[in-house]
């Protein structure tokens, strides 16, 4: 009977092993769930960066809504406007002669 009852846990054995072989070996099966959990985790640090991105850009639409200094900053940045009387110096930053 003991040694009836070991055959069996043995045969129970074999087949977990190659279905757990088999698991692995498949493209569909634990290869695959460990590339897609891969994929996972970089969409969601991707989706980490985009939320503190899309927060920075709402904090500077609300000041350049709000705060005329902040408006001012922009436009002379973006826009390189200049008030009337103010010098331009233009620095090239090349390093040739």
């Amino acid at each position: 009977m003991a040694a009836r009852r070991a055959r069996r846990w043995a045969i129970y054995g074999v087949v977990v092993a190659a279905l757990a072989a088999l698991s692995a070996l498949d493209p569909g099966g634990l290869r695959k769930y460990l590339a897609l959990s891969r994929e996972v985790d970089r969409m969601q640090a991707e989706n980490g960066r985009l939320a503190a991105e899309n927060a920075r850009l709402s904090r500077e639409v609300h000041a350049l809504r709000t705060d005329p200094v902040a408006l001012e900053r922009a436009v002379r940045e973006e826009l390189r406007y200049v008030r009337p009387g103010e010098r331009v110096y233009v620095l090239d930053g090349g390093g040739g002669p």
